[in-house]
């Protein structure tokens, strides 16, 4: 018999666990990674299959690194989709305090993370934060919206909220939790790997690039990827997380 963890609150937005339901059955569907199993949804709750962690190790960050980039190369629609199942905004954040995550229909990556990321950032900040970030924010809006950054990656499924506490390890593997999936560009999960860190994570990427190759200069551009959980991190605490965001958008303004 399965174990079980159940998930739940009586007060959740509408749909949240129908969509983290459906988010978390299309990640898996790209045979990636391996991903949590869902056993139940309902209006307030999910129940997933319960894991037991165990201690990372270098063969389990070279599985996951290779498991992501199986994940990214599976047919993902539009820049901003969300996950087949799910019709709308999804959700990111605690579940306390979730934000809507702006879903879209782009053919362009620049135009999704402008309108439907750095502009909703820079929207939740417009009485909080001070006129040198509003400016940059929306100076980085424009020079999304140009294509300066565009490149040739398609779509891919993308875990949407992947740090480390998202990441279980257990002897069968790492496995994902608590998504935010959409469709985006492969470098947001890689991005937010590194902004929190992870056990073997030099291990993750090496075998990352070894099954699919990177765009030029990715490294550069990390943190342009970073603009978004930071600023969400922000909004939701404010504090240190303003200074960094400021710093972010000041390199890529």
């Amino acid at each position: 018999m399965t174990a079980v963890f159940l998930k739940s609150r009586e007060s959740a937005p509408a749909g949240f666990f129908a969509c983290e339901a459906a988010g978390l059955r299309w990640l898996a569907d790209a045979r990636g990674p391996r991903v949590v199993r869902v056993l139940d949804v309902r209006d307030d709750a999910i129940e997933l299959e319960r894991l037991e962690p165990a201690p990372p190790t270098v063969a389990s960050a070279e599985q996951l690194g290779t498991g992501l980039a199986r994940m990214h190369a599976a047919p993902a629609g539009h820049f901003g989709s969300p996950p087949p199942g799910w019709r709308g905004d999804g959700f990111f954040g605690p579940l306390s305090e979730p934000y809507p995550l702006l879903a879209g229909e782009h053919v362009r990556w620049g135009q999704h993370y402008a309108q439907h990321r750095v502009r909703q950032v820079r929207d939740l900040l417009a009485t909080r934060a001070d006129t040198q970030l509003l400016t940059g924010l929306d100076r980085l809006t424009e020079r999304l919206l140009d294509g300066l950054w565009d490149d040739d990656e398609p779509p891919a499924r993308v875990h949407g909220d992947l740090w480390s506490g998202n990441v279980v390890w257990t002897e069968a593997g790492a496995t994902l939790i608590d998504p935010a999936a959409h469709s985006g560009h492969p470098l947001a999960d890689l991005a937010m790997l590194e902004l929190f860190g992870l056990p073997f994570l030099r291990h993750v990427v090496a075998a990352y690039e070894a099954a699919h190759p990177l765009p030029d200069g990715w490294r550069d551009l990390i943190g342009l990827h970073q603009v978004y959980p930071v600023g969400m991190h922000a909004v939701l605490f404010g504090g240190a997380y303003v200074d960094q965001l400021t710093e972010l958008v000041d390199r890529y303004r």
